[in-house]
């Protein structure tokens, strides 16, 4: 039977970061003999990625934030089931930029959409596949606009939803930090304002943990 792998997602504001902590955290578990597979939401799998243009390009808001949320549910799916579920029973380590948090967040908690929908539609899309660990980076809301109009600046196109209003993203801030008081187990806050540096330590630390279960790092571990 292969060995079980991690599922580890990243979440979070604009600007916190989570794109350069994915980078760097793959890179040192792949130098530790890690198998580790990168990949992001929405997209992820070729029908995902279909549908994440749809999404972030801001066609599909005429029908209203309910089929969105049942659009980032579909791309979900195919995530799950064409690359997230394999790479875990082949026994990788699956990086997600962005998991199910983020639509509890995006679409309930600034969507303004019922609990009990929002939670139907994900139990639907993930199917029991659930992450390990869900880093949740935190920054105040100016701060993080702030990296991602300098990211817009350098020449990186903002997405629509870096173009919405600041207390809008404060509520988003404010839903992920409560997602991560209600389920302590799976969630750890991750404080983004700080050298990127140090979010680098504070990752590992939270991750290392975890590595235990993969038996051919012990002698590198120790």
């Amino acid at each position: 039977m292969p060995q079980k792998g991690l599922f580890i997602s990243f979440e979070g504001g604009e600007g916190a970061g989570k794109s350069t902590q994915i980078r760097i955290l793959a890179e040192t578990l792949r130098s530790r003999g890690l198998e580790v597979v990168v990949t992001r939401e929405p997209g992820g799998s070729p029908g995902a990625e279909a549908i994440r243009h749809v999404l972030l390009s801001g066609a599909a808001e005429a029908f209203g934030v309910r089929m969105e949320a049942m659009l980032f549910a579909a791309a979900r799916n195919d995530h799950v089931e064409e690359v997230i579920r394999p790479a875990l029973e082949s026994g990788a380590v699956v990086l997600c930029d962005r998991f199910l948090d983020s639509s509890r967040v995006y679409q309930g908690t600034t969507g303004n959409l019922e609990t009990d929908f929002i939670e139907t539609l994900q139990r639907i899309a993930v199917d029991g596949t659930m992450p390990d660990l869900t880093l949740i980076f935190d920054i105040p809301a100016v701060d993080g606009l702030a990296r991602a109009r300098k990211r817009a600046d350098d020449g990186a196109t903002p997405d629509r939803f870096e173009k919405e209003e600041l207390e809008t993203h404060e509520k988003r801030r404010e839903a992920y930090l409560d997602i991560a008081l209600n389920e302590p187990r799976r969630c750890r806050i991750v404080d983004a304002k700080q050298q990127q540096e140090r979010v680098t330590e504070d990752v590992l630390s939270m991750v290392e943990p975890l590595l235990e279960r993969f038996d051919h790092l012990s002698d590198v571990a120790q």
